[in-house]
């Protein structure tokens, strides 16, 4: 009876008679042989079917399992073509091309350990087997890539990871856990597109994948896109509740959200201590976070400016650009600040960087600008000779010029040491070049905006500093100096 049930599952409704167990075997035969043909034609589909029919007419034959499996391994059906495999050994275990596929099976599907007793039932069958032989070693080889991989993971050694799982998933190109595996260091890494491109292929045969759902939050988190990766999160953590590398990104991600906007609120508040600290501890929640950290970074030092620590805003934004070499903002701002510390050719590096990336014309100025100032800074400081500042009044450069030039006229000097005598004399002319320069309107607006004075005519080489100190003094024999002690000097007028 059972049999006739069998037999019932497979006839079509148009062939009520039982086949007798000769006639099966004969068109089982002719079902294989049409595989066969289909299989050589690479139409494994067509053959799928033939083999298929084949099993119906004769469930107990070893041959055809393993004919569809090897159909199913050729479609990319490890798992399915599994399940023939082991069956066709279960009804013969002196099957060696069915120990063969059950050990290529669960080898593709990254079980190297089962794939290594299968191979070796295969070589107990027959020793000379260079397949087997090929295969033992394969998987071995995969044996020992997964240990070098889990001990490299720990090392946060993420390149020889991915180095390791590529050279794996040769062998073993169904393999979901190394796939994820490879997927995660490549966004631990930073080559997100690359990570998100694995996982979805791996959600696109099972939507439910926890871990391929983990991957896609972690891209997207990594990516500063802070709300949808937490809707990954909670989706892995649906498909499995004890995920608990999603269990801890998730928590990490709302608690990074929630310190970036509460130091957000702080700062537009005009409260920098706090926004300051808040951005602080965002920093210490995930240092793998790098996006995110780069923003933190260039936010904190943008607090810094605003409290005046120019040099801890600098090394902030210089650890934002560490972190995201392409973060535009963080060089803008750094800039910015070694303008305000006259550190004029680290803010050009930097415009020029911006400029290069970004070719706007708010760019281009700023850039002009940091080289004008820097061209400016290479010359003589006339203010900075004369000790004024540089909105200083006309009175005051006069004042600033008599104080000076009273201080280091030759005159002065005149009983010290040689070396003394000629750097007070230089320092006399130069205070003299510096209130021709700052005491003429128009020279003093082309020297503010960083025109060459030469092209004025004016060569400073020519400019004698006695009679500037004559003419401001009111001419010859209008002032000498004289002794009233050892090293004591008073000035009088004639």
């Amino acid at each position: 009876m059972a049999a006739a049930a069998e037999c019932d599952v497979v006839m079509a409704a148009t062939e009520p008679e039982l086949h007798d167990d000769e006639e099966a075997k004969r068109e089982a035969e002719s079902f294989k042989e049409q595989g066969n043909a289909y299989y050589a034609k690479k139409d494994y589909n067509e053959a799928y079917n033939y083999y298929t029919k084949a099993i119906d007419m004769c469930p107990k034959n070893a041959s055809y399992y393993g004919n569809r499996a090897a159909t199913l391994m050729m479609l990319g059906k490890f798992r399915e073509a599994l399940g023939d495999a082991q069956q066709s050994v279960r009804l013969d275990d002196s099957f060696v091309r069915g120990h063969l596929r059950e050990g290529k099976c669960h080898l593709s599907l990254g079980n190297a350990m089962a794939a290594c007793r299968s191979f070796q039932r295969a070589l107990e069958l027959d020793h000379k087997n260079a397949q087997a032989q090929q295969e033992f070693k394969n998987a071995n080889a995969v044996i020992e890539y997964e240990k070098i991989a889990e001990t490299d993971f720990e090392k946060r050694d993420f390149r020889k990871v991915v180095f390791c799982m590529d050279r794996a998933l040769e062998f073993a190109p169904a393999c979901h856990r190394f796939k994820i595996l490879k997927a995660e260091c490549l966004a631990m890494l930073g080559r997100y597109p690359e990570a998100q491109s694995v996982a979805s292929d791996i959600l696109r045969m099972d939507s439910t994948n926890a871990d391929a759902l983990y991957v896609r939050g972690l891209c997207l988190y990594y990516e500063d896109c802070i709300e949808k990766a937490v809707q990954f999160f909670v989706q892995a953590l649906r498909m499995a509740p004890d995920h608990e590398k999603a269990c801890i990104a998730c928590r990490n991600a709302k608690a990074l959200k929630a310190k970036k906007e509460d130091g957000n609120k702080a700062f537009k508040e005009g409260n920098y201590k706090l926004a300051y600290e808040l951005y602080t501890e965002a920093l210490g929640i995930d240092p793998n976070n790098i996006k995110t950290n780069a923003k933190l970074y260039c936010n904190r030092g943008t607090v810094n400016s605003k409290l005046r620590k120019l040099d801890d805003a600098i090394e902030d934004c210089t650890s934002a650009v560490k972190l995201d070499a392409t973060y535009i903002k963080a060089y803008l701002r750094r800039a910015q600040c070694y303008m305000d510390t006259e550190q004029y050719e680290e803010a050009v590096r930097d415009y020029e960087k911006v400029y290069q990336t970004e070719k706007t014309k708010e760019h281009k100025q700023l850039l002009k600008n940091a080289q004008l100032e820097l061209k400016k800074s290479k010359r003589k400081d006339y203010y900075k000779i004369l000790g004024v500042d540089k909105n200083a009044s006309e009175d005051e450069i006069k004042k600033a010029y008599r104080k000076r030039a009273l201080m280091h006229h030759p005159d002065r000097h005149s009983g010290a040491s040689a070396e003394v005598q000629k750097e007070e004399e230089k320092k006399f002319k130069e205070v003299g070049e510096a209130f021709t320069i700052l005491s003429d309107p128009k020279k003093k607006t082309r020297y503010d905006s960083g025109q060459d004075l030469d092209e004025e005519g004016m060569n400073m080489g020519d400019f004698d500093a006695n009679n500037i100190f004559k003419a401001f003094f009111g001419g010859p024999g209008g002032f000498s100096f004289e002794a009233s002690g050892p090293g004591n000097f008073f000035f009088q007028f004639g």
